[in-house]
């Protein structure tokens, strides 16, 4: 892929109908997502990407990885089968559209800016598949990736964008309730950690109320509300690990990222939290076309390296 940026401006101008036109209510669930995937083909992938399709935890999954350079060669290596650490990637969509294909080039972005394995988990979609198959699909891929991978859970990070970042969120808190481990950390992309709440606002650039309220109910299904895996934000945040909330301020989801990120400072966990001005919701997801979206993707995969791979005291010597 031979990178171009284009300027904000013109980008948003160019996003604006896109979205309109796919994440609309009164378009069937499966048509939203035939648009989606047609739409991610124009998301390019960095070079050097190398993508191999596999099942976790009965599920379909990409593992993405980046070639790396060899000094003084013109030629590529391709990592280990299993690198110092990985990241499992759970994709956003309100948990009714989105796809491994609509994230590639987010996740091969991570890949290539941590050095690490990222796994794109095919999770089960509502309404087909409503609370809790998701969360159910996500735990079996962390343990298959403990279990028969052989990463420890420490070594693994746990990363999502809206919510998919609910979705992480709701992973980390039933993996450490239920199976007493707990992932090296969360990286969160304007996470959906409460889908119990009404929007203030219609609509932002990317999503609108309308639509948000429609994949909220179709993810509940015949489930309680007041579920912790439904809208984590309302479970226990005690002992979670160091956690990076990502949110633009124009987002319909940012009052909701800043009330989580107190929760979480309250409850004593590390929070890193950047709210960003001038971008649109997971504007990670273009970071390929857009400078300021790679950069915030950048900050995002340093915080993930560092939780896997942390600073010793005699690197600093």
């Amino acid at each position: 892929m031979r990178e171009f940026k284009i300027p904000l401006p013109i980008a948003r101008a160019l996003l604006d109908p896109v979205f309109r036109v796919t994440l609309n209510a009164r378009l069937p669930v499966a048509v939203q997502r035939v648009l989606l995937d047609a739409v991610s083909r124009l998301q390019l992938v960095p070079d050097g990407s190398v993508v191999q399709h596999l099942q976790l935890g009965g599920r379909p999954a990409e593992r993405v990885i980046a070639e790396t350079a060899i000094p003084g060669s013109r030629t590529r290596a391709v990592p280990p089968e299993r690198a110092a650490g990985a990241i499992l990637y759970l994709h956003g969509g309100g948990y009714v559209v989105g796809s491994i294909a609509t994230h590639r080039s987010l996740v091969a972005g991570l890949a290539r800016e941590t050095s690490c394995a990222v796994y794109s988990l095919d999770y089960r979609l509502a309404p087909e598949h409503p609370f809790p198959a998701g969360l159910d699909d996500a735990e079996a891929a962390f343990l298959d990736l403990v279990g028969n991978v052989g990463y420890r859970p420490e070594q693994i990070c746990l990363a999502g964008d809206s919510a998919g970042g609910g979705l992480a969120m709701a992973l980390a808190q039933r993996l450490i309730e239920k199976h007493q481990m707990t992932p090296a950390a969360l990286g969160l992309i304007a996470p959906w950690v409460d889908p119990t709440e009404v929007p203030s606002r219609d609509r932002d650039l990317v999503i609108n109320r309308t639509w948000s309220r429609a994949c909220a109910a179709h993810y509940l299904g015949d489930a309680a509300a007041t579920e912790a895996g439904y809208a984590p934000l309302s479970g226990n945040l005690i002992g979670l690990p160091p956690t990076y909330v990502q949110v633009d301020v124009s987002e319909l989801l940012h009052d909701q990222c800043r009330k989580l990120v107190s929760a979480l400072r309250g409850a004593g966990v590390h929070v890193r939290f950047t709210e960003t001005r001038g971008l649109w919701h997971v504007a990670q997801l273009q970071a390929a076309l857009v400078t300021e979206a790679a950069l915030a993707l950048s900050e995002l995969a340093e915080f993930l390296r560092e939780a896997i791979q942390p600073v010793s005291i005699d690197d600093l010597r």
